[in-house]
C-alpha cells in the first residue's frame, strides 16, 4: 500500500467531510499528516483551509473576505478553441460543456451555480446592480436583466460577479468600506466611452463608494505590443481626448513579417498596405481613467498578462478567432 501511494500524483479522494490530495514526497511544499488505520495520508494546508490545488484560475489578492480571479484555459471539458475551460454560453461552445465548466467553478468557489453571474456583453456602457431581489426572479427574467450589459456590481455576499473577455480588458473594483464590488468589460469601445468612470459613478450613487478607498485589478487583456489598430481607432481615441503620446505608438505593420497564413488573414482585413500601424495601450488607458477618478495608484493591480502572447493559457479572439472560449474575470464577496 505504501509503495502504491508513493507512486500516485495529485490523486483526490474524500474522507468524511474533508477533501485530501495524495502527492509524491518529491513535491516541495508544506504538508501535515493525517493517520487512519496505519495509512499515512498527506494533505496540503493553505490559509487554514483544506484546498485542492487548481490551475483553473489566476487569483488576485485584494482584501480578506474577497475572492478575485481570472479563469485560465485549464481544468475544463470544452474542446478545440474553446478548450478547456469556458463558461460563456454566447460564444458558440457546446452547452453541456459550458454547464459542466460552470458547475466546476461554482464548486471550487463554494457557491451555487445560480450565484455565478455573467452578463451578455455588447461593447456598450450599461451597468447593472445585482441586488437581493435579482435571485427571486424567474430565470428568463434574470437573463433579460443581464442582456446588453457590460458592467455589473453588487454588495451581496455569496454572489460572484464577472465579465467575459478574450483580449478586451477586464477591470475589477472592490469597495472595502461598504463591502461592494464591480466587474467591468472594457474593450476598445468601452474604454473609449470610459465605462470604468461610469461604473465608479454608479457605485458612488448606490453604495456611497469613495474612489480614494477603492481597490482595483486590471486583468488579462491584449497589450500595447499586440494591439495593432487602424487609423480610425486611433482618431477616435484622439477625438475622445486621450493622451495619445502616452497611450499610442507607431510600429512596423505586422503583415510584413507574418507567415503566409497570417498574411492572408491580414490582407482580407485590408491590413496589408501601410508600412506603419498604430498600437494602443488599453490596460494603460483604463489605469489612467482609474487614476483620474481618484483611485490611488498603489491600490491598482495590473496583472500585465497579454492574452494574444499567452493564448495557450488565456483565450485570445485575435489569435484564436471569435469562435473560441472566453476568460471569466470575477469577484466574489464571501459571507
Amino acid at each position: 500500500m505504501t509503495s502504491m501511494i508513493s507512486n500516485m500524483s495529485n490523486l483526490n479522494f474524500e474522507l468524511g467531510t474533508l477533501n485530501f490530495m495524495i502527492c509524491p514526497k518529491s513535491h516541495n511544499v508544506l504538508f501535515s499528516e493525517f493517520k487512519v488505520k496505519s495509512l499515512i495520508i498527506k494533505f496540503k494546508v493553505q490559509s487554514s483551509k483544506f484546498k485542492v490545488q487548481s490551475s483553473m484560475f489566476k487569483v488576485y489578492s485584494i482584501a480578506s473576505g474577497v475572492k478575485a480571479f481570472s479563469t485560465t484555459r485549464k481544468d475544463g471539458v470544452s474542446q478545440g478553441n474553446y478548450g478547456e475551460f469556458n463558461i460563456n454560453e454566447f460564444c458558440g461552445d457546446n452547452a453541456e460543456h459550458v454547464a459542466e465548466n460552470r458547475k466546476r467553478l461554482a464548486t471550487e468557489l463554494g457557491i451555487d451555480t445560480a450565484h455565478l453571474i455573467m452578463p451578455h456583453q455588447v461593447h456598450g456602457v450599461e451597468v447593472r446592480n445585482i441586488a437581493d431581489e435579482f435571485f427571486t426572479m424567474p430565470e428568463n427574467i434574470r437573463k433579460m436583466v443581464l442582456e446588453g450589459v457590460d458592467a455589473i456590481m453588487t454588495d451581496q455576499a455569496g454572489v460572484c460577479i464577472g465579465v467575459s473577455t478574450a483580449d478586451c480588458i477586464p477591470v475589477l473594483l472592490y469597495d472595502e468600506e461598504h463591502h461592494a464590488a464591480a466587474a467591468i468589460h472594457a474593450g476598445w469601445r468601452g474604454t473609449l466611452a470610459r465605462i470604468v468612470h461610469k461604473t465608479l459613478q454608479e457605485m458612488a450613487f448606490a453604495y456611497k463608494t469613495d474612489p480614494k478607498k477603492l481597490k482595483a485589478v486590471i486583468g488579462p487583456g491584449i497589450s500595447l505590443d499586440s494591439f495593432e489598430v487602424g487609423d480610425e481607432v486611433y482618431e477616435a481615441f484622439e477625438q475622445a481626448a486621450f493622451p495619445m503620446e502616452e497611450i499610442a505608438e507607431q510600429r512596423p505593420n505586422a503583415a510584413f513579417s507574418a507567415d503566409p497564413a497570417e498574411r492572408d488573414r491580414l490582407a482580407a482585413e485590408g491590413n496589408i498596405v501601410q508600412p506603419l500601424k498604430w498600437h494602443i495601450n488599453l490596460p494603460l488607458c483604463n489605469k489612467q481613467i482609474l487614476l483620474h477618478c481618484g483611485v490611488a495608484e498603489e491600490n491598482i493591480q495590473d496583472c500585465g498578462i497579454c492574452t494574444f502572447l499567452h493564448s495557450d493559457e488565456y483565450f485570445s479572439a485575435r489569435k484564436l478567432g471569435t469562435e473560441s472560449g472566453r476568460i471569466y474575470t470575477a469577484i466574489l464577496l464571501e459571507k
